[in-house]
């Protein structure tokens, strides 16, 4: 198995609420007439490409997740960028974790080579200028992480999710190494980021994960449907150059600010996965549920258990 394709013990049956408060359909519709109109908007950008200001990425992206209907509260480190090139590492639980990462600094997205061929969002992805990568040859990994590096050292900030697959934010998964290199040579620090998902209570939510065998359409409706969600973006201070002599040490420090560990949160039958690919464009897996009780998700690693790097 690849070291780009880990997979989550997260399925829509076991992680994901199918209670709590739901906006009236009609304006379920709204939003999600509102979500397509803003990525139309995108696409009638595309002419002008990279050449979009910061500031307008920034609003365009906030603007995808509003219209959604979730709330974005910002916290952290949010001074003005440093020039030069800069890796964004974050926890990944939705689609919506993308444009929340480019509402902090937009950035070339590393993202697998399947979604060139996507409606709408192949387009968008391509015209972001993103780093594309066949997540199905191990023996591109060298290529993929040099060519990581490269953009790096030309000033690019360039946005990972370590982790490899998307979790339901109540587990979550390790941070591969094999792309902590790629900011090792280029010499540039590394920008973690905490992305969470709350109820209007303040209560922790998973609606907006897009785990398991859960359609594109289905979490979409979800998050439109649902009432009083937050997405909260947590800056932590960046780390510098140097700061660390391998990337091992560096993906355990990078983790430690945007995965910190959560106690208890989550109680779900075990899990036993086969991967198979998901219609996220991640791999995703086919889970099958054991008999026995686990304390919580929390403790799960990644059934795949593979290494990258």
């Amino acid at each position: 198995m690849s070291a780009w394709l880990p997979s989550a013990p997260c399925t829509p049956g076991t992680c994901l609420e199918r209670t709590g408060s739901v906006t009236v359909v009609p304006r379920a519709v709204l939003r999600l007439l509102a979500v397509t109109a803003v990525l139309l908007a995108g696409i009638a950008l595309l002419p002008v490409g990279r050449s979009l200001p910061a500031h307008v990425v920034r609003r365009w992206c906030r603007a995808v997740v509003r219209a959604s209907g979730v709330r974005i509260r910002l916290s952290g480190t949010l001074a003005p960028a440093p020039a030069g090139g800069v890796l964004l590492v974050a926890n990944h639980i939705s689609w919506l974790d993308i444009p929340l990462l480019a509402a902090v600094r937009p950035a070339r997205m590393l993202a697998k080579s399947e979604i060139r061929r996507w409606p709408v969002a192949g387009r968008l992805t391509a015209g972001s200028g993103a780093l594309f990568i066949e997540r199905d040859r191990l023996r591109a990994l060298p290529d993929t992480v040099a060519r990581i590096a490269d953009a790096l050292r030309g000033g690019a900030a360039v946005a990972v999710f370590p982790e490899g697959s998307t979790w339901c934010g109540r587990a979550q998964g390790r941070f591969r190494r094999a792309v902590f290199q790629a900011a090792l040579d280029a010499g540039v620090p590394v920008q973690p980021v905490r992305l969470r998902y709350r109820l209007a209570d303040g209560g922790a939510s998973t609606v907006p994960a897009f785990v398991g065998d859960d359609s594109l359409l289905t979490s979409v409706w979800r998050v439109v449907s649902a009432r009083g969600l937050t997405a909260e973006v947590e800056v932590p201070a960046p780390i510098l150059p140097g700061s660390h002599p391998d990337r091992r040490s560096l993906a355990r420090a990078a983790q430690s600010h945007a995965c910190p560990g959560r106690a208890g949160e989550h109680t779900a039958p075990a899990l036993t996965a086969a991967p198979v690919t998901g219609t996220g464009g991640v791999r995703r897996p086919a889970v099958v549920p054991e008999r026995r009780p686990v304390p919580s998700l929390r403790s799960r690693t990644p059934a795949s258990g593979v290494r990258a790097g």
